[in-house]
């Protein structure tokens, strides 16, 4: 006689240990592979197996992708690198920061102003004009006289990357460019491709245009510039380097560039145009040819026509 009735299934009882298989295999499927069972020990909520936080994969997690952020002391060497790289390509191309060392160029610039230079027009064959303020190189000679200390190795690495001018460029105004034809006579003043200037905008108030240097007429060679300071008693200009080769002259190619604002101090900010005495019509050689030049080539085809008219004629007859 049986004991117990079955319920209609032909199937074995399951056993308890079965039950509680089951039920662990079904808890496993759900809540993926990674979660730890309770009787384990491993399954406290927020904690992985080594104690971590919960990760952006879930709970438990550290993520595969997330990494440790870099201390500062480690980023900084690459963020120092990177400016100076910066401050080298902006130096190179861009623009560069010099001190103005002298009063030569007073009341324009003063001793210890900073002015920034435009480098980038140089590089797209732009050449110095007349009435602007240029920084150059030494065209040899020039600082002879003058005592500058050389500098140390940290001054030479700063003045590489632009963050360092070196006493040894010059700063003048351009009054002449190639083929220009200038002089001054004593007491009076600047002659420019026959032109008077009116210098009083921008030299030093009481100083005269020659100051104690009368020169010229004096050619300016082609690729070449006359420079002279507006401080004209206190700048030793081309007036003073005649005697050297160019003449007192300076090759474009020593031109570093034009400097356009002055930068430092905050209450000396000013831009640095061109005066307006530059402006002045028939100034450039060029325009003083060109009348003769277009009044030839509109010349030329009416002679032409004419002498083919009297050869035409003469072959007639």
């Amino acid at each position: 006689m049986a004991v117990g009735a079955r319920s209609g299934h032909d199937e074995p009882e399951e056993r308890p240990e079965r039950l509680a298989e089951s039920a662990v295999a079904m808890r496993d499927e759900s809540s993926g592979p990674h979660d730890a069972d309770p009787a384990d020990g491993e399954g406290e909520t927020g904690k992985n197996q080594q104690g971590g936080q919960d990760g952006p994969d879930g709970p438990g997690q550290t993520g595969e992708g997330a990494k440790k952020p870099r201390s500062f002391w480690k980023e900084l060497p690459l963020l120092i690198g990177i400016a100076l790289l910066l401050a080298l390509l902006i130096k190179t191309f861009l623009m560069q920061a010099f001190m103005i060392p002298s009063d030569s160029m007073m009341n324009t610039l003063q001793r210890g102003d900073r002015v920034l230079v435009d480098k980038l027009t140089p590089w797209f064959g732009s050449e110095p004009e007349r009435g602007e303020v240029v920084v150059f190189h030494d065209p040899g000679g020039w600082l002879a006289d003058t005592t500058t200390p050389d500098p140390n190795v940290l001054q030479q690495f700063l003045s590489f990357v632009g963050l360092y001018a070196e006493e040894k460029d010059l700063i003048k105004r351009v009054i002449a460019v190639g083929g220009d034809t200038v002089s001054c006579k004593e007491g009076g003043n600047v002659i420019l491709n026959g032109k008077t200037l009116d210098e009083t905008s921008y030299i030093y108030p009481g100083s005269s245009p020659c100051g104690d240097k009368p020169f010229g007429p004096i050619t300016v060679p082609e690729g070449s510039i006359w420079v002279m300071g507006d401080n004209r008693q206190n700048s030793l200009d081309s007036r003073f380097h005649q005697n050297l080769p160019g003449g007192g002259t300076v090759p474009n190619d020593k031109v570093v560039g034009r400097a356009v604002v002055v930068a430092w101090p905050v209450t000396r900010w000013a831009t640095l145009p061109v005066p307006s005495t530059f402006d002045q019509p028939g100034l450039s050689q060029a325009l003083a040819v060109a009348p003769g030049a277009a009044g030839l080539a509109a010349a030329l085809p009416l002679v032409l026509w004419r002498r083919k008219r009297l050869t035409s004629r003469h072959t007639a007859e």
